[in-house]
């Protein structure tokens, strides 16, 4: 089976490459994007979609020999290596290309383009980001060097035995990789390097506290607890460099006490206990702190509770192409092997999907979504211990034991939930989506299975969750106005004005505040059009009556 496009792999038609409708100036493109992020592989010969090449496609050699030459002539500062032939099972034959990562200068194509690549896509780089692009190159490849020449032997050796002990017993290793030797694990996974030495990542996790403090800007973290006042009540300090990433995670959960408080809300006929901060949402963005820090720059990694609200700050931006606006969408890792070391140990979700996670449980707690600031120096992740609405925490633990839903639709449901009420062009805004189109993903079976219900066409469609729903729960919900009916809301806007008398459109909303207002002014416009109402005045001076 073969492995899906991701930041990494690539796959292109044969006629891409070889033949008449031959198109080497793209294929240049994504050589570039490859070098000027991790590296990657460009499988040609299998078709979009598809999972094998034809049975019948034949590969010859002098002309795999051409495409590289070519290649090779179209780029700057990209190194192509591995062009093999390779025959799949089915008979057919297909190549690939290895594009090594540039870890010293900006590849560009013959033409001066500067691309990269984020997620499974190739991405221009503009002139304003290339200073950035600069900056990140030492940052992209810091994982894989080794300035301090140490050799496995001079390491920790409890780490040692610690960490290839984890990596057997781990079910998301192949057994491919548990039947290597310790050596060839340690190296598969990036700690080692060709000549047996630790590499940055080797010493950070496998490392003495002495050769872990000589990295340039190994993990410090700062843990800062504040009252009501902004003052500090309580301060700890990770400096020492005792720990490897994963003993470090331990040790703040278990310091972090602030962190575990919980709330008790009804259950039916009993209570329970729901977090302010969801384990998970705490463990994802503390992980997130440590993998996506920035070790080529100085800089702590700062966790500030207040009473309604926590921070988490690492140093360092967002990598090139991710920003708060899609990071529910974008994949670009800027320490791959640290991520992937933490995902294969079960210590975070992985190919860039914790994010996913966060705001699912957010959702599903009926809490609001992360709140992200994004600099070049620092990325600062909000997440809130808001009052919580029982009734919707209620309908949503109701809908997650009777129903099975993927994360997507988890997502959309509890933004809906607790919202009541929301067009399809805010709820776009929320799932950083730039085509309402893409929404159906998300939406998935949630009006299938009658959860969802809809109101409106097009830009005007919107969303809320199926009364006919509480009834199924019995659940002891007070209604709200948000989601009153339209033909409701008509007779309520007119028993207003039968008790108010003339009344302009500002004082009516006031007066059914917990209504949506674009609500009341669209039901108002339909009945005066209607003649259901009278209205009298012009602009600012116009009263409606009955």
């Amino acid at each position: 089976m073969m492995l899906a496009e991701n930041s990494s792999r690539e796959y292109k038609s044969l006629r891409k490459a070889i033949g008449k409708q031959a198109d080497l100036k793209s294929l240049a493109e994504t050589c570039v994007a490859f070098a000027n992020a991790q590296g990657g592989e460009i499988i040609i010969g299998i078709e979009d979609k598809e999972s094998a090449p034809p049975s019948n496609q034949k590969i010859n050699q002098d002309e795999v020999n051409k495409v590289v030459s070519t290649l090779r002539s179209l780029t700057d500062g990209v190194g192509i290596v591995n062009q093999e032939i390779v025959k799949h099972e089915n008979g057919g034959q297909y190549f690939s290309l290895k594009i090594l990562p540039s870890t010293r200068t900006i590849a560009i194509t013959s033409a001066g383009k500067v691309f990269i690549r984020i997620s499974d896509n190739s991405v221009p780089v503009g002139n304003e980001e290339l200073t950035d692009l600069a900056a990140e190159k030492t940052a992209f490849q810091w994982e894989i060097v080794s300035p301090q020449k140490i050799y496995l032997h001079q390491a920790d050796a409890i780490q040692v035995k610690s960490l290839i002990k984890d990596l057997r017993l781990s079910e998301r290793v192949s057994d491919f990789i548990k039947d290597k030797e310790d050596t060839e694990i340690l190296a598969y996974y990036q700690l080692l390097d060709h000549t047996a030495l630790l590499t940055n990542l080797g010493v950070l996790w496998l490392g003495t506290p002495a050769q872990r403090a000589r990295l340039s800007y190994p993990i410090t973290v700062q843990y800062i607890v504040y009252n009501e006042l902004e003052e500090k009540v309580r301060k700890k300090e990770w400096h020492l460099h005792l720990h490897n990433p994963k003993d470090l995670l331990l040790e703040i959960e278990k310091d972090a006490v602030e962190l575990t408080y919980s709330t008790e809300i009804p259950d039916g006929l009993f209570r329970k206990n729901l977090r302010q901060y969801a384990k998970e949402v705490i463990r994802e963005l503390l992980i997130n702190a440590i993998a996506h820090k920035k070790f080529t720059i100085s800089g702590d990694i700062f966790i500030q509770v207040y009473p309604n609200r926590v921070t988490i700050t690492s140093p360092g931006g967002f990598p090139i192409g991710i920003s708060k606006n899609n990071i529910l969408h974008e994949r670009h890792r800027r320490n791959p092997h640290l991520i992937n070391l933490l995902s294969v140990l079960k210590l975070m979700e992985g190919e860039g999907s914790g994010y996913d996670l966060v705001y699912q449980k957010l959702a599903m707690d009926a809490k609001p979504l992360p709140q992200i600031e994004n600099s070049f120096n620092k990325v600062a992740v909000t997440v809130y211990a808001s009052a919580i609405d029982t009734g919707v925490v209620s309908i949503l633990d109701y809908i997650d034991k009777h129903f099975l839903l993927s994360q997507k639709e988890y997502i959309t449901l509890g933004i809906i939930a607790t919202e009541k009420k929301i067009l399809s062009t805010q709820l776009a805004v929320k799932l950083q989506l730039n085509s309402e189109d893409k929404m159906r993903s998300w939406i998935g079976s949630l009006i299938d299975k009658n959860i969802l219900v809809s109101q409106g066409i097009k830009k005007g469609t919107e969303y809320l969750l199926n009364p006919e729903l509480f009834k199924q729960a019995k659940l002891d919900i007070a209604p709200s106005l948000k989601t009153i009916e339209p033909y409701k809301l008509e007779a309520l806007i007119i028993e207003d004005l039968k008790y108010n008398g003339k009344s302009k459109m500002v004082e009516i909303k006031n007066r059914l505040r917990e209504i949506d207002e674009r609500d009341i002014q669209k039901t108002i416009y339909k009945m005066t059009k209607a003649g259901k109402i009278n209205i009298e005045g012009a602009d600012k001076n116009r009263v409606y009556f009955i």
